[in-house]
């Protein structure tokens, strides 16, 4: 990505995520997320760089009226990583994100058994994609993404704050 709208995208981006969360409030009273922890045989991580936000993520996005939050996690996957869940996916646990807004909860699943014929292409709202190990992050990987990693394959105690 270029350094030109790399600045665009930082200068715009806190704009947009006012923005959004103005009109979530309008249609939601709480905002409801969803992330998960995608883990390959290997035990490496898939993280995804959106290109509205800087950093990298778990895989997730908003939960749907209408919609269960595994649903919203399974829809999640394959959109931002063409990520079939093929078994169960573990609740790993309900977080308070006031880093965004006091009423923004993020449920986190643990997905270990699923099927991915390839990596997706960069797109509008996924930029890159791919599988890390944990040992070995990218940088650039969100606060909060570092601390439910290390919470899953570390045993680090469950926080109830995003961080």
């Amino acid at each position: 990505m270029g350094e030109r709208l790399y600045r665009v995208r930082r200068k715009f981006e806190p704009l947009l995520r006012r923005f959004f969360h103005a009109y979530f409030l309008v249609v939601r009273g709480m905002t409801l997320g969803v992330r998960a922890v995608v883990l390959d045989a290997d035990n490496r991580v898939f993280l995804v760089k959106h290109s509205y936000v800087s950093g990298w993520y778990l895989p997730g996005g908003g939960v749907d009226f209408g919609e269960t939050m595994e649903q919203a996690m399974r829809r999640e996957l394959k959109e931002e990583g063409d990520i079939d869940v093929t078994g169960e996916a573990l609740l790993h646990g309900i977080f308070l994100n006031s880093h965004v807004s006091r009423r923004d909860h993020v449920a986190v699943y643990v997905v270990r058994h699923f099927r991915q014929d390839r990596l997706p292409e960069p797109n509008r709202e996924i930029i890159e994609c791919g599988f890390f190990d944990a040992a070995a992050l990218p940088e650039g990987v969100t606060p909060g993404t570092r601390l439910r990693i290390a919470e899953v394959l570390d045993g680090k105690p469950v926080m109830t704050t995003w961080r």
